[in-house]
């Protein structure tokens, strides 16, 4: 029996060991050049998305602890995929997340406030994926494996349209789609594979593997590593690291401008962990052991990118400076959540339809008179 591939494999890339150290594995030879010659300060900057997203992320947490959001699916533990993958498009491209890419729609330009809308229930989408400031980051889906149909139907659109393949990298369009490992089970993500490959679509299927699909591990899940069902459509398919920054950057750097100029699309696997509870209506005590998450506490991205930068010779002023920006991000969407306040119920019935529709005016009818019997029988 075929096991699942771990990021300790020599097949799968990787640049940083656990300890920060620079020790790239054989797979990760390709992509050296890249990564050498990325300076201090972008390799700075990876450091401070991820830390400043982990802080927007526990202040998310505990908004909802205090009863501010309805829900909230944490990133916990996965920044490092997150942070290389969306650091790695160029302007023009197109990234459909799933519902824990927060950073992902951050680097792009989405204003975090719009994701905490989303899960506080104030809107439908959150933000407006046309509007440029949002960096073509289409909107959350709660659907498992949905995003990947619409990723794949835009890429289909780009080939028509001859907005990839030109040989113009600066005019080429390409996609990422984030999916999870329970995700990958999904009839939606195998129907996608099938029309991209089929399409030659200029994109790249993006699975953060955190090792459980809620209470599910991912040994239940598949007997072989994930990233052969990529192959499996005649896509390259790489595994990597998800927890080094920079192997998530260069491969999926190389991803997307090898799709974008009408290679095909592409599959990675990002092996990492999720850190947290799988939202938090869940309880990750009830199936996962204590020694199992310490183990992957040892890799954490944020611990091993601060080694590497310490050992680049990174002052001190730059983590205090960090730690910050951290802080006051998280006290600006905390500020900003407590202003959100609420919706007026006859919102409900907005958006339903693209037209008015008899079921729902009726709908809107009833709900009025309803609301209207309460304010009677106050009068009297």
């Amino acid at each position: 029996m075929s096991l699942p591939v771990t990021s300790a494999d020599p097949g799968t890339v990787r640049f940083l060991a656990t300890d920060g150290s620079f020790a790239p594995t054989p797979a990760a030879e390709p992509y050296r050049e890249l990564v050498d010659a990325l300076g201090d300060a972008e390799l700075e900057g990876f450091y401070r998305d991820m830390a400043v997203i982990r802080a927007f992320d526990v202040q998310a947490t505990n908004l909802q602890r205090q009863g501010q959001l309805a829900l909230w699916p944490p990133s916990f533990g996965q920044e490092a995929a997150q942070v290389g993958s969306a650091r790695a498009g160029r302007p023009q491209d197109h990234f459909f997340p799933s519902y824990r890419e927060h950073v992902v729609a951050r680097i792009r330009g989405v204003d975090p406030i719009d994701i905490i809308r989303v899960m506080r229930g104030l809107t439908h989408g959150g933000w407006n994926p046309f509007d440029p400031k949002n960096g073509n980051v289409h909107i959350y889906t709660l659907v498992l494996g949905s995003q990947t149909l619409h990723a794949t139907g835009l890429g289909m659109g780009l080939v028509f349209d001859d907005r990839c393949g030109t040989g113009d990298p600066e005019h080429d369009e390409a996609i990422v789609v984030y999916y999870g490992d329970g995700a990958s089970s999904q009839g939606d993500v195998h129907e996608a594979m099938v029309f991209a490959a089929s399409y030659r679509t200029p994109e790249v299927f993006f699975l953060q593997n955190n090792q459980w699909a809620i209470s599910v591990p991912v040994a239940t899940q598949s007997r072989a590593p994930l990233y052969r069902r990529g192959e499996g459509y005649g896509m390259p398919s790489i595994p990597v690291d998800g927890n080094d920054v920079l192997a998530s950057w260069a491969v999926t750097r190389v991803a997307l401008d090898e799709a974008r100029s009408g290679l095909g699309p592409r599959a990675i696997e990002a092996l990492t962990y999720r850190m947290g509870a799988h939202t938090t209506s869940d309880d990750p005590t009830k199936y996962r052991t204590s020694a199992e998450e310490e183990s992957w506490r040892r890799r954490d991205p944020i611990d091993r990118m601060r080694a590497h930068l310490l050992s680049r010779g990174a002052s001190e002023a730059f983590f205090e400076g960090v730690d910050a920006e951290c802080h006051a991000v998280a006290e600006d969407i905390r500020v900003r959540t407590g202003e959100l306040g609420g919706l007026e119920p006859e919102v409900m019935f907005s958006h339903v339809y693209s037209e008015p529709h008899p079921l729902v005016e009726e709908q809107r009818r009833w709900f009025g008179e309803y609301e209207e019997s309460f304010g009677d029988e106050e009068a009297s």
